[in-house]
């Protein structure tokens, strides 16, 4: 039997929206968005990492990055700073650790919720398959 690769693809696409819809709903509960949270857990990951640098590493043009940085530095959440040449660097305020803090604690409670219909093998394989298609650059 051959696996109908367009199914899967969508299968995976289904899997990644439900994903985003319940994490998104689930952080409102600590005043954000999952995309503003995504920003915060980057530039927390990567204190003084350029707009471009972030954007890449939330999945976001630099436009969209440049904007939604913008907004977080209206709120408070995130300081800009420039860096060396053009480059303007990006870092987490306290109120954009302790936001970034309340958001992990909302998602440490939904992930489990979110992978429950798989026992814990099932979610090695998920996570090896996972692996294996990003190493390839897929």
């Amino acid at each position: 039997m051959t696996t109908d690769l367009e199914l899967l693809g969508q299968a995976l696409k289904r899997a990644q929206y439900r994903n985003h819809r319940t994490m998104d709903a689930a952080l409102q509960d600590a005043g954000v968005s999952l995309v503003q949270w995504d920003a915060l857990r980057a530039i927390d990951q990567a204190p003084g990492a350029s707009a471009h640098e972030l954007a890449v590493a939330t999945f976001q043009s630099d436009q969209s990055f440049g904007t939604l940085a913008g907004r977080l530095i209206d709120r408070g959440l995130v300081e800009r700073a420039p860096g060396r040449g053009r480059r303007v660097e990006h870092t987490l305020t306290e109120a954009g650790a302790d936001t970034l803090a309340a958001g992990r604690r909302v998602v440490a409670a939904e992930l489990p919720k979110l992978f429950a219909p798989l026992d814990e093998p099932q979610r090695a394989a998920l996570f090896d398959a996972l692996s294996a298609l990003q190493a390839a650059g897929v």
